[in-house]
């Protein structure tokens, strides 16, 4: 029969001997009884209970009013080096895991409870080093303990402050994106975005989107650079000039790639001509216009992404002016003969409004606030505009405006009104505006006329000629000086 002690250092197994009262007495190695109750206790003092934290402070406390005893060489198996007795607890314990709470959230859930806990610990980390002696070794602990809280209260209040919110590269101004949920996919290793786990940027300037990783390695500079100082489109319809003057590589990566696909299948760029690898061609349909203009064709075609997102930034833009590019087109396309009364009309209005107090207050020039080019001129027009010419969406719109302006003019104003005109041909009928389907122009002195009679008396304009007289009239006077 036998004790078992718990405990690395701890005899295995402590045989019983019969002591003369009958009682069992304690032996082992030659202890007695005392010997070993005082070795036990020491045994249990040495080795805490991780769970019973009254106990440890009160034989924290017991240890510390006391002395340790010099310990014997047959003592060292089974008690703990000499240490200060402020620490050995502390120590013990961190060494059982009780510096750890394993019954706290896991790592990563940041509650508000938090944070207000680590701001109550830098006020009183503030308020112990105000108390410690200057200079001490235990302020300048406190003054690091500081700077970690702090670090750790920024760190919950903005996770992800170790990836910077906006990068520049290569033009591009790369913004750090927020949004987890939305699925997206890398232009540049063509893979998909998962935004929850990972870090992704999009450029502001073209909308390139890319994972954190992949930001190194983008070799193509940001096409609203090129929008910018070289806004014009390719007006050859698909100016391809064969695989072999690209050397069998991709125009924008230089990969390799073959028509057979073997290593990389070659796509071909409807707005370029070009060819290019999988990776750079995502066989994005896109109307070209150069097909617009020269065939009023709006059919989508395949384009590179740098294509596709180069067409998407100068699809708005006032490029084209179809008179030089091709005439022929106004003979063909009624539509565009409408909207180009229509916009003759408006800049003939445009002097009307911007003398008009209350047309300035109503702000009515601001309805083509998304067509700014329409009160400049009559001849540059955007893609964008060709395409809803020919679904007949602009033709629609421009017609409300020309009549809300007509409107203005010519019936709620009492101070456009009486800019009209009176025919001084006929001198018959109602106010004409330079605007009005029935009226004709003069070239030279914006006189209005009905266009029948205009026509009818070839002659020259009588607001024209009464000028001439007047002009005449002040060179043939003598002034009152050069007679005096």
């Amino acid at each position: 029969m036998g004790i078992a002690l718990e405990g690395p250092t701890a005899p295995h197994l402590l045989p019983l001997a019969e002591g003369p009262r009958g009682f069992g007495v304690k032996k082992w190695a030659g202890w007695t009884a005392m010997e070993y109750d005082e070795k036990l206790a020491r045994f249990r003092q040495a080795h805490l209970n991780p769970f019973n934290k009254q106990l440890a402070g009160r034989q924290h406390e017991q240890t510390a009013d006391k002395d340790p005893e010099d310990p014997s060489p047959e003592d060292s198996p089974l008690e703990q080096p000499h240490q200060d007795p402020e620490f050995r607890c502390t120590e013990r314990m961190m060494d059982l895991g009780l510096a750890e709470d394993h019954f706290s959230r896991p790592v990563g859930l940041f509650l508000a409870s938090d944070i207000e806990q680590l701001r109550q610990a830098i006020e009183e980390c503030k308020q112990v080093i105000l108390e410690l002696p200057e200079h001490s070794e235990k302020q300048k602990d406190a003054v690091v303990r500081l700077i970690h809280l702090r670090l750790k209260l920024q760190e919950l209040k903005d996770p992800n402050e170790d990836e910077p919110n906006i990068r520049v590269l290569l033009e591009h101004r790369f913004y750090k994106e927020k949004s987890k949920s939305v699925k997206q996919t890398c232009d540049k290793c063509s893979t998909i975005i998962w935004g929850l786990i990972q870090t992704w940027y999009t450029c502001t300037g073209c909308y390139y989107r890319c994972h954190s990783k992949c930001l190194n390695l983008i070799s193509k500079p940001c096409v609203r650079s090129k929008v910018s100082h070289q806004a014009e489109y390719e007006l050859n319809i698909c100016p391809e000039t064969g695989l072999d003057s690209q050397d069998y590589r991709c125009a924008e990566c230089r990969a390799p790639v073959s028509l057979r696909g073997v290593p990389s299948e070659a796509r071909q760029c409807d707005y370029t001509g070009q060819y290019y690898c999988s990776n750079c061609h995502w066989n994005d349909l896109a109307v070209i216009p150069a097909r617009v203009i020269h065939n009023w064709d709006f059919e989508p075609r395949k384009v590179s992404r740098c294509s596709m997102r180069y067409l998407t930034l100068m699809v708005s833009r006032p490029v084209l002016k179809l008179r030089e590019i091709n005439p022929l087109l106004f003979n063909y396309v009624e539509e565009l003969v409408e909207i180009r009364k229509l916009r003759q009309d408006i800049l003939l209005m445009k002097p009307y409004f911007i003398t008009c107090k209350e047309a300035m207050e109503a702000r009515l020039l601001l309805q083509l606030q998304d067509r700014q080019h329409f009160v400049e001129n009559d001849e540059m027009y955007s893609l964008q505009d060709l395409v809803d010419i020919s679904i007949g969406r602009l033709s629609c719109s421009l017609t409300e405006i020309h009549t809300l302006f007509a409107k203005h003019i010519k019936l709620d104003c009492e101070r456009c009104q009486a800019k009209g005109f009176v025919c001084e041909l006929c001198k018959e009928g109602d106010v004409l505006f330079p605007f009005d389907s029935h009226t004709s122009v003069c070239t030279d002195c914006s006189a209005v006329f009905h266009r029948d009679c205009y026509y009818d008396n070839s002659t020259t304009c009588p607001k024209c000629a009464r000028l001439n007289l007047r002009k005449q009239s002040l060179f043939q006077e003598p002034s009152p000086e050069a007679e005096a």
